[in-house]
């Protein structure tokens, strides 16, 4: 039995930081930040009393809403996010309460910029062994809880934003989840990391004083490895699904950096015009970029299409996967 999503949704917050928002913060401007990331502007959440669960349960909603089916009927609700509300309960836990998903349980699953797909891979599981017929997964964070927003070269790639998708059986054998490769490098902490608020650095006064729980970032070793690792497990799924670029009718990419993009669709040898490409509207919300493509480009996705899902997080994690569309828009 092959799982298949049958439904996409999201939700990005109204209020806007904008790159001329962000030259008034820190000393950057609009040309550097277009020229080295592709951003344009972001979506900030900037409510006190809102979380990730508060915007993961607006896309659950919508979810639910769009396929017709009563949050009841959810069996079990993934999230993906490195920004829960708090250490527990998790933030499936809250979005079950939120949408009113009374009979579903859940758990949440950290893997920074990869843990929509690890959790898409994982949620798939469930259907293919007969388990559950419905689930939701959910890539969700409000980076801007972690941003500092005097580091310029970190504050101006993240924005805030979830999407979800339901995962159900597929209704042939042709369509739905084919294939996934995933990685993990644990010397990739060295990297790219929030050192504080764990069991390593309890939160203190010290790890507040220290910055210790905004996102480090050492950019260049990370932008090279994601260079590699994103374009190389891309061009491997490929290549053992037998697939040439003009099999492919959409590339998914993680948005990072549009020059990651671009060397992710180069190597796979796939068609700039076949690339989802909305980081200049978004930024990078962490687990929120790719089912937000999906999201944005629904109504342009054909029933068979061969999709590739990439991308690359800290970690390192990184990995790739092969689906075919199982519903036309219009169905």
């Amino acid at each position: 039995m092959r799982a298949a999503i049958t439904c996409v949704a999201g939700y990005v917050p109204d209020d806007l930081l904008t790159n001329a928002d962000l030259t008034e913060m820190v000393d950057t401007n609009d040309e550097w930040i277009k020229s080295r990331t592709g951003i344009s502007q972001r979506h900030i959440l900037k409510d006190p009393l809102k979380a990730t669960s508060d915007m993961g349960a607006e896309a659950v909603k919508t979810l639910c809403e769009k396929r017709g089916i009563d949050p009841s009927e959810i069996d079990i609700i993934i999230t993906a996010t490195v920004t829960p509300d708090m250490m527990f309960p998790s933030t499936s836990n809250l979005i079950a309460q939120k949408v009113g998903a009374t009979k579903a349980w859940g758990f949440d699953l950290s893997a920074a910029c990869s843990g929509f797909m690890f959790a898409l891979t994982t949620g798939t599981q469930f259907i293919q062994n007969g388990t559950y017929k419905k689930v939701v997964v959910v890539g969700a964070d409000k980076m801007s809880s972690i941003v500092d927003y005097t580091d310029r070269t970190t504050c101006i790639l993240f924005g805030d934003g979830a999407g979800a998708v339901l995962l159900e059986p597929s209704e042939d054998e042709e369509n739905g989840i084919i294939d996934h490769i995933h990685y993990c490098d644990g010397e990739g902490a060295s990297f790219l990391r929030q050192e504080g608020g764990g069991s390593l650095n309890p939160a203190s006064h010290e790890t507040v004083d220290k910055k210790m729980h905004f996102l480090f970032q050492d950019g260049k070793p990370v932008f090279k490895a994601a260079v590699t690792g994103m374009a190389d497990v891309s061009y491997e799924i490929m290549e053992r699904n037998g697939l040439t670029g003009d099999d492919v009718a959409w590339l998914v990419p993680h948005q990072a950096n549009l020059r990651i993009i671009d060397a992710t669709q180069r190597r796979m040898g796939v068609d700039r015009e076949k690339v989802m490409i909305n980081i200049q509207d978004y930024g990078n919300t962490t687990a929120a970029t790719i089912p937000l493509c999906l999201r944005d480009w629904e109504n342009q996705l054909k029933k068979g299409d061969n999709l590739i899902l990439a991308a690359f997080g800290g970690g390192f994690t990184w990995g790739s996967i092969y689906l075919k569309w199982a519903y036309d828009t219009d169905s």
